[in-house]
């Protein structure tokens, strides 16, 4: 199975329409078209683990929080991507979602918050 993404609110749309251009054959959903919109942190990373999608954010205050949350509670997350900081180059953090997708390793970001780019 390869690595699906899933953008939140907080991320800059321009990073996930960046990543689609240069790789087209990621799966990366919006926010949008998630309809995240009025949902709290922890329904989005339930949502996102329902669908085994790694959750990409900005939100680094909130979002590991919720994270530790959700595992304490018993539950499971593909994992979160912090993209930090938000004015991080949009190419350096879509070559590096690029790489992590490339890589492939099934499980490897589960119930992690990771910084990006590296």
């Amino acid at each position: 199975m390869s690595i699906r993404f899933q953008a939140d609110n907080d991320l800059n749309r321009v990073i996930v329409d960046a990543t689609l251009r240069r790789e087209p054959r990621i799966d990366f959903q919006s926010a949008q078209a998630a309809r995240l919109d009025e949902l709290d942190d922890a329904a989005v990373l339930r949502f996102a683990a329902s669908q085994s999608r790694i959750l990409v954010s900005h939100d680094k205050r909130t979002m590991p929080k919720a994270l530790s949350s959700l595992v304490a509670s018993g539950g499971t997350s593909a994992g979160v991507l912090l993209v930090i900081p938000q004015s991080a180059p949009i190419m350096e953090v879509v070559e590096t979602l690029i790489l992590i997708w490339a890589d492939d390793r099934e499980g490897e970001w589960q119930n992690l918050v990771v910084k990006i780019p590296f």
